[in-house]
């Protein structure tokens, strides 16, 4: 049996091959430039999608940019990289999300370096924060910087506790957290830039605030406390605000009236004087006939005022008749 193989491989050797074997190595020729052409149409079209661009390189070196669509290449020479110029992405910072959905889930673990900072007066905060973002320029993107996410992320920590650094606990944790969204996003969007990361940062979000867990309980006791503090300024205000405007307006009511009683009484005086010269000088004219005058007008307003007279003669012998002195006023 080893003598017929030996036999059979020296005719092979010689050229002296079966037509079977024959037929199976020119079936075997097809097969292999049916698989080439096939690598070899596979290598050469390819297609960009909606959100992408494509960069084309040739031996390492950029030659070009493709829009979405279907375009062609030179196979083997020519590479392709499709970079998502349209997708808005994103980098977490303080936390990483474990899982998506109706209830996404969120882990803290290994990411205390990052989120913890000292504030400006001398606090610390666990700041967690997102960096959404999008790729602007694909040949920045895959040519200027080595590992431009990286580089990103290294930025954004730099300038958040750059910015955190120059603020308070308070503004950190409370009315201070949207300036410092917006003076992070500017540094960022400026260095990458400057560094040519070819990076566009669309928003920057503070996700959470918090002080340490160690001191979360004292912190919150503060808070509280300040809070407090807060609630009684207010309503001392609200009783100052209630109180003093009304004894304002009671005490410009007193003096109001007060001057009212001043000009009423000045000028019943003035009128009285005017009137008193007025009749003096009629007086100095006819002294008799005002006197007169003055007497009866005198009597004409007090003797309705008296009721009832008995009139009685000077040497009082005898008693008159009742006489009816009372004036109609009208």
């Amino acid at each position: 049996m080893a003598y017929n193989q030996f036999n059979q491989f020296n005719q092979f050797n010689k050229g002296n091959v079966p037509p079977e074997v024959k037929k199976y190595l020119s079936s075997y020729k097809y097969i292999l430039a049916g698989i080439a052409l096939i690598i070899l149409l596979w290598t050469t079209f390819f297609q960009i999608r909606p959100e992408e661009l494509g960069v084309i390189t040739r031996f390492g070196k950029y030659v070009r940019s493709e829009e979405p669509g279907l375009h062609i290449k030179l196979p083997i020479l020519e590479r392709v990289d499709k970079v998502a110029v349209e997708r808005q992405q994103k980098e977490e910072f303080g936390f990483r999300t474990t899982s998506t959905g109706i209830q996404s889930q969120y882990s803290k673990t290994g990411t205390t370096d990052e989120s913890l900072m000292l504030t400006g007066d001398l606090n610390l905060a666990d700041v967690e924060w997102v960096v959404q973002y999008r790729i602007d320029d694909p040949y920045k993107f895959l040519f200027k910087v080595r590992e431009p996410v990286g580089t990103m992320r290294d930025i954004s920590e730099s300038c958040m506790r750059q910015i955190v650094g120059d603020r308070t606990v308070n503004e950190v944790l409370t009315v201070g957290r949207t300036e410092i969204a917006i003076s992070v996003q500017e540094e960022i969007q400026k260095l990458c830039t400057e560094y040519s990361l070819g990076i566009k940062i669309e928003q920057v979000v503070l996700q959470d605030v918090n002080p340490p867990d160690p001191v979360k309980d004292a912190f919150n006791a503060v808070n509280q406390a300040q809070q407090e503090k807060e609630t009684l300024i207010n309503q001392a205000r609200s009783e100052y605000n209630k109180i003093i405007p009304r004894a304002r307006g009671q005490a410009d009511e007193t003096i109001q009236k007060a001057e009212g009683y001043a000009t009423e009484r000045v000028n019943n005086a003035l009128g009285e004087a005017a009137r008193f010269n007025a009749l003096y000088r009629e007086y100095i004219k006819a002294p008799e006939v005002t006197k007169k005058r003055l007497y009866l007008e005198t009597l004409a307003t007090v003797l309705p005022k008296l009721g009832n007279k008995i009139i009685t003669d000077e040497k009082g012998s005898n008693v008159l008749p009742l006489l009816q002195m009372q004036f109609d006023k009208k």
